[in-house]
């Protein structure tokens, strides 16, 4: 079968540790082939969207330093020719990006249509920091709000907070303020741009200290194992692209619970592929746009995440499931 993956340019992913790599090894250990994209190459016409310049690639071993890629073919293809089409595009979620989300949804609406993973519409509708306003009970204290005057009462009242942009990623932009910090104001007014931004503002949560877990929700349920992402010295941010360190350990009971409570919600929606942020026993982000930490857990448990991502994609495309193979040695 063949897998297309709408994704940033290839020469641009990090094959030690991007999970759309471990995606596609794992789809080319099982037979199939993979086809990459970009979202800038999606195009309408006629009724059907095409994939210009699409690339048919192989993955080699990695010894030898050789190109984590090879391109065997290129050529323009339409999205329902493709037995699943895999949107993995990084933030930020831009113009460009929801065009993208609405060619892709075109292409699900086709009289012909391709079949679309993680749905588009529902990538649109759930903001990756807005959409844990759905689920109030499993969430900290939270205030969304672009006035500077709200969100200093809000500090006020909860003590030190941390307040980030709604359209981040990796820690960018996010700042920790706590009571009597001097440059409250002038960081409230940068991050609002003087009232005019709309923010997120959240209790501080101390328990960062023992990480930032990314729970993996694959077809609404849990991967078994999270990613702690410590913090490093000095910071409050445990995202590894802002330093911090990743430690894969169990699930929790409360870890399960919450999973166990909106995995199966996110799922009916159409997203088949969640990373759950949860600091302490609260959900501080939903990811839905490319969710990642699936070699680090593989690294450190032996559990394939890959493994358990492709089994159900391929029962979500009709393939019948081969013997489970998650665990490596």
């Amino acid at each position: 079968m063949t897998f297309l993956f709408v994704l940033d340019p290839l020469e641009a992913l990090k094959p030690a540790k991007d999970s759309s790599i471990a995606m596609m090894r794992e789809l080319q250990r099982r037979g199939h082939e993979v086809w990459a994209c970009t979202p800038r190459t999606l195009a309408w016409e006629a009724g059907a969207v095409w994939a210009e310049s699409a690339r048919r690639i192989a993955l080699p071993d990695g010894t030898g330093g050789a190109p984590w890629f090879a391109v065997q073919e290129t050529r323009s293809r339409a999205l329902a020719e493709f037995d699943a089409v895999l949107m993995r595009k990084d933030p930020p979620f831009d113009l460009e990006y929801l065009y993208a989300t609405h060619l892709l949804e075109a292409a699900v609406r086709a009289p012909r249509p391709a079949r679309v993973f993680n749905d588009p519409r529902a990538l649109r509708d759930h903001n990756e920091k807005l959409a844990i306003t759905e689920f109030a009970e499993f969430i900290p204290p939270t205030l969304v709000s672009s006035d500077p005057a709200r969100i200093l009462r809000f500090r006020e009242e909860h003590g030190g907070i941390v307040v980030k942009p709604l359209d981040g990623m990796g820690g960018a932009g996010v700042f920790r303020i706590e009571a009597g910090d001097p440059n409250t104001n002038a960081i409230l007014e940068t991050v609002t741009r003087l009232g005019t931004r709309t923010v997120m503002a959240q209790r501080f949560l101390p328990e960062i200290a023992q990480g930032d877990k990314r729970i993996l929700l694959i077809g609404g349920a849990p991967a078994p194992f999270a990613l702690a992402r410590i913090p490093k010295p000095g910071d409050a941010r445990g995202n590894l692209a802002a330093g911090g360190t990743g430690r894969a350990q169990p699930l929790s009971a409360r870890d399960r619970q919450i999973a166990e409570h909106v995995g199966p919600v996110l799922a009916a929606r159409g997203l088949l592929l969640v990373g759950l942020d949860v600091i302490g026993d609260f959900v501080t982000e939903i990811n839905v746009t490319s969710p990642t930490c699936f070699v680090e857990i593989e690294a450190q448990t032996g559990f394939s995440v890959a493994s358990m991502f492709v089994e159900e994609l391929e029962r979500r495309v009709g393939i019948p499931s081969a013997p489970a193979m998650r665990k490596r040695d």
